[in-house]
């Protein structure tokens, strides 16, 4: 039997409805970790995902779709290889996390950064939801 981990991010796990992205802009909390600004909020509703996730940029620095969704692209793949320790540590807890970046950096980033970015923002929600 093979014991691998899958690092997925799959359809349940991602941050879709209008309603409660609104809904966490509105009432969640936020910090900055570098060129991420992060909002997490507590959710009361039961549902079989603990974590939550969602992604933006703004079109204020990035005219251009594809550099938009390039950034978008990057921050979901660092996510999705780092979110296990927080996902776990939110079960163990019966916690139910959701939780959405957006890109504040005026250049394009490369990939180590976001990882480096990612990985503060998940080291700071491990702490916060302990």
């Amino acid at each position: 039997m093979d014991t691998k981990k899958q690092y997925t991010l799959g359809k349940e796990e991602r941050l879709k409805s209008r309603k409660q992205i609104d809904l966490l802009f509105k009432q969640g909390a936020s910090f900055n970790a570098g060129v991420l600004k992060v909002f997490h909020q507590l959710h009361e509703e039961e549902r079989a995902e603990p974590l939550q996730f969602g992604v933006g940029a703004g079109t204020r620095y990035f005219k251009r779709a594809v550099h938009r969704n390039r950034i978008k692209r990057l921050v979901r793949e660092a996510w999705r290889l780092q979110k296990e320790t927080l996902k776990e540590q939110l079960l163990n807890n019966g916690k139910r996390v959701d939780v959405f970046f957006i890109f504040t950096g005026r250049e394009l980033p490369d990939h180590e950064l976001i990882g480096e970015k990612t990985k503060m923002a998940l080291l700071t929600l491990q702490d916060i939801y302990r």
